[in-house]
């Protein structure tokens, strides 16, 4: 199964590389961009498991390495699992079994 998780910095943290990427869009002429963030994107391919298991799994990668959840937050998306999306900052309560 295929999944993308989206990691980006949290709105209250200063984003440097995307103020640069905003200035320099509105130097290019493109003035309609008032904000740009930028992040990261990670394609992971995992073995099928039920998909509360999945979760529970790509989270923890999330938690212990793919994001530092302290400045960053996190996307989970599933493809090919249904099609629905998953959102996570690393600090939403988890569901209790």
């Amino acid at each position: 199964m295929k999944v993308r998780v989206l990691v980006t910095l949290k709105r209250s943290v200063l984003d440097p590389q995307g103020q640069a990427v905003q200035r320099a869009l509105a130097a290019l002429g493109f003035s309609e961009v008032s904000d740009a963030r930028l992040g990261k994107s990670i394609e992971l391919e995992i073995a099928e498991a039920p998909r509360p298991q999945a979760e529970e799994r790509v989270r923890a990668m999330c938690d212990k390495l793919l994001a530092n959840t302290v400045i960053e937050e996190y996307r989970i998306e599933w493809s090919g699992v249904g099609g629905a999306g998953l959102a996570g900052d690393g600090t939403e309560p988890k569901a209790e079994a």
